[in-house]
């Protein structure tokens, strides 16, 4: 791809961008949320036509209009905000538009297709995905993973992977990085977009970075550094990874006592202070989102107490949290965290109502100044209040996400998976927004599953293994070691 240049209603996202991939290269694109990444790939694959600039393969000229030109051509995308189609199955998803029938009768092979899923899968290391499940049933990680097989099926010659990584555990990464490996070794090309820089140093063999939609520059991985990817990426060394905490622990805010949801989780307690991070850690299955989705009134739990300050809460429905105090970013921003066609303005104004209006009208001065100071407040990269959500980088999707859950000043806060597609440099701002908030006696409830974030930012862990609490670590005596034992049910063999 050479001088590539894309705008939108006058705004230039992309300027004189250049990118190259090898056959049989691992190549890591990179840079800030809005530095233009997934737009070079929406122009690569036809989703976008480009202003100027030409883009070949293998020597020869392209013009895509539309990803199924692409795909034709060998070149697949796995996006960051998945596609899955809830209501179907597994297989009907793996198969969307590729159904497979007998000769022109229309009658679909229906076998074949489900060995077919059920082998795509296993290639990927997962036999707990069955072809006749029900996408929207499945976790965002396994849904992750249907994307991932069904890229994999197509015998692509290149293929993108945004964030793909995002919502999957230390197995299944390790699982996808074999397959990774071994579609190089078979000449396969991959474009890694990812946030988590381990990941980039581990099983990437080239880099490039955009900023501000203009090409940096490419290295090798072998021959440069994460300081110095960084450097290149937000033009300025980033000092410390997770900032400095001056939080003072008070008294117990939130109690948890014995809460069970029958095929979920069972029997469990714990309690969290005033200015207090409880990291919650494990493997995907283990029942961590299901748990505060059960306090936060999304689904009705079976047995067990919530407290808030000693007096016990009645939750039946999410609006009951938000009056008594909670908060919570859910891990799927797209379905569950935002209105995603409405403005910036409205999102973050829908929890924050009565801040905003009087006597049931909307104060139109009120609710400007709250979404200014929110949007300065986090950084939020945009145009303005009522700019669509949609049109954000998934990073600034999740600070307007955040941004509407300070607006209410919760006393304790949950964050499910906070940093999940969001660069190095927000990371840090999310981390400092976490700091400010603990320092003023919010307790964070904070769920990850990239465990250097858990250690970095929590003051204590909470270990879970199937649906059940298998310890709980201070922050001094925290190893990655003893969480992933504790994770893998170590601790209670």
């Amino acid at each position: 791809m050479t001088n590539i240049d894309k705008s939108f209603s006058g705004n230039q996202v992309l300027k004189n961008v250049h990118f190259e991939v090898m056959h049989g290269e691992i190549h890591a694109l990179m840079g800030e949320n809005g530095a233009g990444k997934s737009t070079l790939v929406k122009v690569l694959t036809g989703i976008h036509q480009r202003d100027n600039g030409v883009i070949k393969i293998d020597g020869e000229e392209v013009h895509f209009s539309s990803p199924k030109e692409a795909e034709e051509k060998g070149i697949v995308v796995i996006h960051q905000e998945l596609n899955i189609i809830p209501h179907l199955s597994v297989t009907e998803n793996m198969f969307l538009g590729k159904q497979l029938t007998y000769g022109k009768t229309g009658v679909l092979k229906q076998k074949e297709m489900k060995n077919r899923t059920e082998q795509s899968l296993k290639k990927l290391g997962v036999t707990n995905i069955h072809p006749d499940d029900t996408a929207g049933d499945l976790s965002v990680g396994k849904q992750q993973m249907i994307e991932i097989a069904r890229a994999l099926a197509t015998n692509a010659e290149m293929i993108v992977m945004d964030e793909p990584t995002a919502a999957l555990t230390d197995r299944e990464i390790r699982n996808l990085f074999n397959v990774v490996h071994a579609l190089r070794d078979q000449g396969v090309s991959i474009i890694y977009i990812s946030h988590r820089m381990e990941e980039i140093f581990e099983i990437c063999d080239r880099i490039t970075v955009l900023r501000d939609g203009q090409y940096i520059g490419n290295e090798y991985i072998a021959e440069t550094s994460f300081k110095e990817i960084v450097k290149m990426m937000v033009g300025r060394e980033l000092g410390e990874r997770f900032p400095p905490k001056d939080n003072s622990i008070g008294d117990v805010i939130l109690e948890v006592e014995s809460l069970t949801r029958t095929g979920y989780f069972d029997n469990i307690s714990f309690e969290v202070r005033k200015g207090e991070v409880l990291g919650v850690a494990g493997l995907m299955g283990a029942g961590r989102t299901e748990i505060m989705e059960a306090i936060f009134g999304f689904h009705k739990k079976d047995n067990g107490i919530v407290k808030i300050n000693g007096k016990p809460l009645n939750i039946k429905h999410p609006h009951d949290a938000v009056k008594a105090g909670l908060g919570y970013i859910t891990e799927d921003r797209k379905a569950k965290g935002l209105v995603i066609d409405a403005s910036i303005r409205e999102n973050i104004s829908l929890t924050n109502l009565e801040l905003v209006s009087k006597n049931g009208v909307i104060s139109g001065a009120k609710e400007k100044e709250l979404v200014e100071k929110l949007i300065k407040r986090l950084h939020v990269r945009t145009t303005g209040g009522d700019q669509e959500v949609k049109s954000l980088s998934g990073g600034n999707q999740q600070k307007v996400v955040i941004a509407k859950w300070l607006g209410i000043q919760p006393k304790v806060l949950i964050l499910d998976e906070p940093t999940r597609g969001v660069d190095v440099g927000a990371k840090q701002e999310i981390y400092t927004i976490m700091n400010e908030l603990t320092k003023n006696g919010v307790a964070i409830i904070m769920i990850s599953s990239e465990l250097p974030e858990v250690l970095g930012v929590s003051d204590r862990i909470m270990v879970m293994h199937e649906g059940k609490t298998t310890r709980f670590l201070n922050r001094e005596e925290a190893t990655q070691e003893k969480i992933m034992t504790a994770a893998t049910g170590g601790e209670r063999a």
